[in-house]
């Protein structure tokens, strides 16, 4: 009798659909992604301690020096921080991918009859779980500094929303530097060229209006501003506009783009 492989996590692959399958071996591979940073000190004290650092530094060397009208700069700030902690925290899935390259484990993986994209879902799933628990630690930290948002529980649910999906976006574009550049040295360098400027040349940490010109054009128009000033409306009642629908306009167009260009990078790489 012909052997018939089996996909990872499937039992009796001829009675289960594609989907099925599908889901099987993204969740094996995310509970992989899982247990990598359950069992890895440095992540785990990043997770701790990168929260503090930047909610202390931002808050205590800033905050008495930047004029942001009629709310606080603890209050103005605490969006700019998830944001940008969501962003560089997406880097991990660049540099796992890269170093699976590096080990062979993408060959490895790319031998069995799996579905294409299960290791790359594993990675972001496990990122988006890493993203809101540094995140609760943020919020936790700005509390004790002087946050006072003005957000009921439905608004806190929008919120945890809009940054579970900024953050499963730039998890599939981080996929994709991954996948090009092929190595843990170049992922930190390609990265830093890319979330820098869109975090900073934000409305994260400053008004985007005492900027110049031609920078805050930019500023303002760049979907990492739309995504914290959404949140930071929900949070404390600074004006909506519209960018809530630009937010969710450029985390879902990134979505669509980058989910089958990463695939199509795995399959041919």
């Amino acid at each position: 009798m012909a052997y018939t492989p089996k996909p990872i996590g499937s039992i009796q692959p001829q009675k289960r659909s594609a989907l099925a399958w599908a889901l099987s071996d993204s969740w094996v591979l995310t509970q992989r992604s899982l247990r990598h940073i359950l069992t890895n000190k440095d992540q785990l004290l990043g997770l701790a301690i990168q929260p503090i650092m930047f909610m202390l530094l931002f808050r205590y060397v800033f905050g008495g020096a930047i004029e942001t009208g009629s709310t606080t700069y603890v209050n103005f700030l605490v969006a700019g921080i998830l944001i940008q902690m969501a962003a560089f925290g997406a880097l991990t899935t660049s540099i796992s991918l890269a170093a699976d390259l590096q080990r062979g484990i993408v060959e490895r993986i790319k031998s069995l009859p799996t579905i294409s994209s299960a290791l790359m879902t594993g990675h972001v799933i496990a990122d988006l779980a890493r993203n809101v628990l540094s995140s609760a630690i943020l919020i936790a930290v700005a509390f004790l500094v002087g946050f006072r948002p003005t957000a009921g529980p439905i608004e806190w649910l929008y919120i945890l929303g809009l940054l579970l999906l900024f953050t499963f976006a730039i998890s599939w574009l981080a996929a994709i530097m991954g996948l090009l550049a092929r190595t843990v040295e170049a992922v930190q360098w390609m990265g830093f060229f890319f979330v820098f400027p869109l975090t900073f040349a934000s409305s994260a940490f400053v008004p985007t209006e005492g900027m110049p010109w031609g920078l805050r054009l930019f500023a303002e128009n760049q979907p990492v501003t739309h995504v914290i000033e959404a949140m930071r409306a929900l949070m404390v009642g600074t004006p909506m506009g519209n960018h809530a629908l630009m937010a969710a306009i450029w985390c879902i167009g990134t979505v669509i783009v980058a989910v089958p260009v990463a695939a199509y990078l795995f399959r041919k790489g």
